[in-house]
């Protein structure tokens, strides 16, 4: 009788320190990342119907993507799209099939700190959840002369991904190779280049 309780003991504790490493399963490291030159071009334009494919993005591999399910953020034009919502009723625009969402935050890629108490907007069949328009999202149109479209300065975008992580982004410009001085005219476009990190470990809302 007392050889069975010791192996039961033994059994326990055994189990009991392998239940322990599982917990202790180190985080996976967070990720800071440059995107250069994603380019999302559109059809029309100037007067004509605004069409094309968008390019859609997945921050879990960290690259372009072709799938119809397995991407959280889409570029057209100017136009930013979330997976996560409704159609907007936009020409070639994406299904939503995942629950992503958009934060707008005021403040520094290094400022936001967490994705934490916060509000994640989605598109709907009335606007896109990251707003279209000079001024209104995420760039300025300067307008003649000049004609340049710059990002707005302290607009951090934080994702809540399809796959329920989070990243958080900063656009830094439209404009292929990124010129500090961009040229409308000479500058091709569209070219996103934008910084962003993100945390893979799911249900972890620190950047840090």
């Amino acid at each position: 009788m007392t050889k069975n309780i010791l192996a039961v003991a033994f059994l326990a504790v055994a189990f009991a320190s392998c239940s322990n490493d599982d917990d202790n399963t180190p985080a996976e490291p967070i990720q800071t990342e440059t995107v250069s030159n994603l380019y999302a071009p559109q059809t029309g334009g100037q007067g004509e119907a605004v069409g094309g494919e968008f390019a859609k993005f997945d921050f879990e591999t960290g690259a372009i993507t072709t799938s119809d399910t397995d991407w959280d953020i889409a570029f057209r034009g100017t136009t930013i799209a979330i997976n996560g919502g409704a159609e907007t009723g936009t020409a070639d625009e994406p299904v939503r099939n995942g629950d992503a969402g958009v934060a707008i935050v005021t403040g520094t890629l290094a400022s936001v700190t967490t994705a934490d108490g916060l509000s994640f907007n989605q598109d709907d069949d009335a606007a896109f959840a990251i707003p279209t328009g000079s001024d209104n999202g995420w760039y300025n149109y300067a307008g003649p002369p000049s004609h340049v479209i710059t990002p707005i300065p302290g607009k951090i975008f934080v994702i809540r991904t399809t796959e329920g992580n989070y990243a958080k982004v900063e656009i830094i410009s439209y404009y292929e190779n990124a010129p500090a001085e961009p040229d409308a005219f000479a500058d091709a476009t569209p070219y996103f280049t934008f910084n962003y990190v993100y945390n893979p470990n799911i249900g972890e809302t620190s950047f840090e």
